[in-house]
């Protein structure tokens, strides 16, 4: 055997395929597994391809739609801010406040109209050179918050963008704009802001949001939120994306990548908002977007685990119908080098029917055969009782029982009288049919539990469990007087009998026989034909005579 064949016998049988049956289950599932196998992964595969496909799809198209409908929403903030700077109210009051007070009143009641007519501007307020509040149209004045060097940047441009921020007063989103006053020369003599309302711009993301659990976000570059298409607070607009993420989406602007945020991982794009240092990102929950391949997982691998157990099912009932006759043949075998013949196989069908029934046969033949080598080893050939050793064994068990449950028992010991001279006279022929019809007289006269064995010769014993004093003495009796009675070829033919007792005649296997053979003998020397006690001369007969009972 080489080196290959016995690697891979110890493999079979550390995964337990040495079997017939294990390798029956196993190509079976194998056979069904692989195809099925490999058509569902493939499946797979194709089913995540098309999702992600269409996750980047819409995540790209709405954030993409999101950043031109932001930067729409604040061109037109913008450009309808300028024509209120434009207007004739703004500049004259403003021009007129230059030399003196200004016309305080009138610049609030326009701020106030115009505020009236667009709601998008919480606040309207023009601002001098210096960045003094000239008129508001709120009812009391507060602080604006404007980023440093706005005047510088006014007078370069045309419109300033300044910090998103939470006004917990409004509780509300609330972003600042400004756009320059000029002369009829293009000189900035002023500047005309608001505080500008968040909620149009939610409104707008909310319209661009995916289907979907996903949002989506207006960010500042540097990564803080400014608002959401779900409920905007203080909370949100402190919120800052971590750098490296950050910096991943802004290399890949337009591409859909996958990070970790908060408690699990996000699907993303993100688009920046042109003309403004803004971006938006559009974003979907991992397991919200991969749901649907999910779904197919879960649902490939119950049909697959079904397939399994169905085939496996399969397989094993076709194993168990192949290699169970095998399987019970072998166990058969077994028990019968055991040494047990009680084996008797159910019958099958086909060849292993055919080998079953000659198995079966077989191990009949050798019950038989060792019920017939028992028979001639416990019992005697002549008379068919149980021969000598036996007597001694059952004597050694009922010896243990006894003394175990304190249930003393009875041993006979009986001689035919005078058989030499029967046997001289009449040959041996007829003192076998003696002793033959001395043995069927003890049978008759004994329980089925009682144990009769010829002892040796033309001396029999037998064992009565459970039988002591008078019930004993009438066995004997029963016995004696059965012999005495029965016709046999030339004269008469009688028996002695010795009784012991235990433990009260011997508490030993030993001492219990040689208690029998004396009182046997004693029978013999006070004129045979009769019964004797261990320890007493002669024991009465329920049918005789007292005068017949000595000492």
């Amino acid at each position: 055997m080489d080196r290959g064949t016995r690697t891979l016998r110890t493999v079979l049988r550390a995964l337990r395929l040495e079997t017939l049956r294990s390798k029956i289950l196993v190509f079976a599932v194998l056979a069904a597994l692989v195809p099925s196998g490999l058509t569902a992964w493939l499946s797979y595969l194709q089913n995540v391809e098309a999702l992600e496909a269409k996750i980047s799809q819409e995540l790209e198209t709405a954030s993409a739609q999101t950043a031109r409908e932001m930067g729409v929403w604040l061109k037109e903030r913008l450009y309808d801010l300028r024509v209120f700077a434009s207007s004739y109210e703004v500049s004259d009051n403003l021009a007129r406040g230059a030399g003196g007070s200004p016309t305080r009143g009138r610049l609030n009641d326009y701020l106030n109209s115009v505020r009236e007519r667009f709601k998008d501007y919480e606040e309207l307020l023009v601002l001098d050179p210096q960045g003094r509040i000239v008129a508001t149209s709120a009812a009391e004045l507060r602080p604006l918050r404007l980023p440093a060097g706005w005047i510088r940047d006014l007078s370069a441009g045309n419109a300033l963008v300044g910090e998103a921020f939470w006004d917990r007063a409004l509780g509300k989103g609330i972003l600042v704009v400004a756009v320059p006053v000029r002369r009829p020369d293009g000189r900035m003599f002023g500047a005309l802001a608001a505080r500008l309302n968040l909620r149009g711009a939610e409104k707008g993301l909310r319209a661009f949001a995916p289907r979907t659990e996903g949002r989506v976000y207006l960010l500042t570059t540097g990564g803080t939120l400014i608002a959401s298409s779900g409920p905007s607070s203080a909370e949100l607009m402190g919120t800052t994306l971590r750098a490296d993420v950050l910096g991943r989406l802004m290399r890949h602007e337009g591409a859909v990548l996958r990070y970790g945020r908060g408690a699990g991982a996000m699907v993303a794009s993100l688009k920046r908002v042109p003309g403004v240092e803004w971006a938006v990102l559009a974003e979907v929950p991992a397991a919200t977007a991969y749901e649907q391949v999910r779904r197919f997982r879960n649902l490939t691998l119950l049909v697959m685990g079904g397939l399994l157990v169905g085939v496996g099912a399969l397989a094993y009932r076709l194993g168990l119908l192949i290699v169970r006759p095998l399987e019970r043949l072998a166990a058969g075998a077994a028990e019968v080098a055991k040494g047990d013949l009680q084996v008797d196989l159910p019958a099958a069908s086909g060849e292993v029917g055919d080998l079953t029934r000659i198995f079966n046969h077989m191990v009949d033949r050798l019950r038989q055969g060792r019920e017939e080598l028992e028979r001639l080893s416990t019992s005697d050939a002549l008379t068919g009782l149980y021969n000598r050793r036996l007597l001694t064994q059952r004597l050694s068990e009922e010896l243990s029982r006894s003394s175990r449950h304190r249930r003393p028992f009875t041993l006979l010991m009986a001689d035919v009288d005078g058989f030499k001279d029967y046997n001289d006279t009449y040959g041996h022929p007829a003192g076998d049919e003696v002793l033959k019809k001395v043995a069927g007289i003890l049978v008759a006269s004994t329980r089925a539990g009682d144990c009769s064995a010829r002892y040796g010769g033309e001396e029999f014993a037998v064992l009565l469990p459970d039988t002591v004093g008078e019930a004993a003495l009438e066995v004997a009796e029963r016995i004696r007087s059965r012999v005495a009675r029965q016709e046999f070829p030339g004269r008469k033919i009688t028996l002695s009998v010795g009784l012991a007792e235990f433990p009260r005649d011997g508490d030993t296997a030993e001492r219990l026989i040689a208690s029998a053979d004396a009182a046997l003998y004693a029978a013999k020397r006070e004129g045979k034909n009769r019964i004797v006690r261990a320890g007493q001369r002669e024991a009465p007969r329920p049918d005789a005579a007292p005068s017949r009972t000595s000492g």
